[in-house]
């Protein structure tokens, strides 16, 4: 891992102490893996298939089901190079265009060069993206591509595809002793041994028999793969379990977390009312792809001198142009008009998003749809290496709630399900190479500490409202502080009376998790990507051409550092 240039910065907010563990009930089970693989999105999935062929025992667990992670729900697809006028090239600009100066190059070169074998690995193991009629992947584009790369499946189904596909493979060896799956299974924390290196997991699962309620999986290394932290905030395109256990788990183990200020707010929301909570419904930027755009109420077009790109311009500047309308129009959204790519158009290529709309009350074939932007992705999480090491030893991270630096300050649109596939191979084949070199041994958990009181379920609401506010799309100075100051009210009340469980596990994580996005956000005295500051409308690029990480020492206390960025992508 690069070390920080800085080993401690000036902290601008108070913050509480982070807790190094839960509170939960004493271990009733134990079982051994030589690696634990936590999360069954296309991360998770793909590296326990991968590593199932290369060491003994591969131990997958998941939150609820299989298929109940963030993969399944994504639309628009998947890119990859794989134009004979397109190149790896051309797919690396345009990411660290978007990524605003703050990707790692490396990182980004590896995604892209070895993305569309990837792709192609995938076709071969049954996913079955939408053809040309010779045969050959459709592509498309979405915001921030100057080329046609994103392959998609089931027209807007692409991560329901992917997801069956994958699901599929592991049925077919599921009943190979060199692989456990194990659903419903919620990780608790981090197991680590004396030196600090990860030797396991503590998992609460609700099950029957020997493996029911709390339990310790020990490992040679451990896998996080549990996806994004969107229920941190009241509205979000992610589903009910991205509740960030995985990044807490990491984050109260000493892991650095680094680029955690940087959340990418999807610019298309189908917006239900100033009340509507929880997952919301996405319009896929495919449908811009294909040639729908945004206006305001007077009909404007205006992405139109904005950007180079109009309507398919970079996530965040797209996020950004709306919210400025809805400020300066006093509106709660804009509109998306594809009124005209035509019925029969929009019901053969984006079927389940026609479903969903007119399931709602929308009809995008003859009304414009009213879209404002949500939460949709975490850029930052535990930083890995370009082999998925964490700072940590023995603990690995892929997919969103890792940070590859793939993303730098704003993810390039369909590159999520790219790194999981490339990250997640060169996981797995780390390793096992480590393992028969003797530098993964297993390892014994040292005592932890008592665990620490947990927050009531009853205040998340209160806590995502905090979050939206000072946190959310929109920041200041202000703001910020005023979400800080609830989220150590909410650190400091008494002890809780909540029963340890899931509801108080999943609302301390999305606590712990708000703390370290807020202090990162306030440090960050810019405009750039998904972190938008009203005191700073501008990009600085003097200053903060910088990755910001945190960790917590051994009494929870939050230390901050930061190493330069090396500029590529900068316009």
């Amino acid at each position: 891992m690069t070390t920080p240039m800085s080993a401690s910065l000036a902290l601008p907010l108070p913050c509480q102490p982070i807790p190094r563990r839960l509170t939960a009930p004493p271990a009733g089970w134990t079982t051994t893996a030589d690696v634990i693989v936590v999360g069954s999105g296309i991360a998770g999935l793909t590296c326990a298939l991968r590593l199932r062929e290369q060491v003994g025992r591969v131990l997958l667990v998941t939150k609820t089901v299989l298929s109940a992670g963030s993969t399944a729900w994504a639309q628009g697809g998947i890119a990859a190079a794989l134009d004979p006028d397109d190149s790896p090239e051309d797919h690396l600009q345009d990411t660290l265009v978007a990524g605003v100066g703050l990707c790692d190059v490396d990182a980004v070169r590896a995604l892209v060069t070895e993305g569309p074998d990837r792709v192609r690995e995938l076709v071969s193991l049954g996913a079955q993206f939408d053809r040309e009629d010779d045969g050959e992947i459709k592509l498309t584009r979405e915001g921030g591509h100057h080329r046609d790369r994103i392959a998609h499946a089931g027209g807007d189904a692409t991560g329901a595809e992917i997801s069956r596909a994958l699901i599929e493979a592991l049925r077919r060896v599921q009943e190979d002793p060199g692989i456990e799956v194990i659903e419903h299974a919620l990780v608790v924390d981090l197991l680590t041994a004396a030196d600090g290196a990860a030797c396991g997991v503590t998992l609460h699962v609700i099950g029957e028999g020997q493996v029911d309620g709390v339990g310790a999986a020990f490992a040679r290394a451990v896998v996080l793969a549990t996806g994004g932290l969107g229920q941190i905030y009241t509205s979000t395109t992610n589903p009910p379990v991205a509740t960030g256990d995985g990044m807490a788990a990491a984050l109260r183990a000493g892991a650095r977390i680094t680029d955690l200020e940087f959340v990418q707010f999807h610019p298309t929301v189908l917006f239900l009312g100033e009340g509507s909570t929880g997952q919301q419904p996405l319009i896929s930027e495919a449908v811009r792809g294909e040639g729908a755009f945004l206006v305001d109420d007077a009909g404007r077009r205006f992405m139109q001198g904005e950007h180079p790109l109009a309507d398919l311009a970079p996530r965040d500047v797209v996020a950004r142009a709306i919210l400025r309308v809805m400020r300066e129009q006093d509106r709660d959204h804009v509109w998306l008009d594809a009124r005209h790519l035509g019925a029969d158009f929009l019901a053969e290529r984006f079927p389940s998003i026609v479903a969903r709309c007119r399931e709602l009350g929308f009809d995008p074939a003859t009304q414009l749809l009213p879209v404002a932007p949500a939460q949709h992705y975490a850029s930052g999480g535990v930083e890995t290496d370009l082999v998925g090491r964490s700072s940590i030893d023995g603990l690995y991270a892929c997919g969103e709630c890792a940070c590859t630096g793939v993303h730098g300050a704003n993810r390039l649109a369909s590159n999520s399900l790219l790194e999981g596939l490339v990250f997640a191979h060169r996981i797995a084949d780390d390793i096992a190479a480590r393992i028969p070199a003797g530098t993964l041994p297993l390892r014994e958990a040292a005592r932890g500490r008592d665990g620490a009181d947990l927050l009531d379920a009853h205040h998340r609401l209160g806590l995502q409202r905090a979050m939206t506010r000072g946190s959310g799309p929109v920041r200041s100075g202000e703001a910020l502080g005023e979400t800080m100051a609830v989220l150590n009210e909410l650190a400091a009340l008494p002890p809780s009376v909540a029963e340890p469980g899931p509801p108080s596990w999943e609302t301390s994580n999305l606590l712990h998790l708000g703390q370290v996005l807020t202090l990162l956000a306030s440090r960050r005295e810019e405009t750039r990507g998904g972190h938008v500051r009203l005191d700073y409308p501008d990009q600085d690029d003097r200053r903060f051409v910088v990755r910001q990480s945190i960790e917590v020492d051994a009494d929870g206390l939050p230390t901050v550092s930061e190493r330069p960025a090396d500029g590529k992508g900068l316009s």
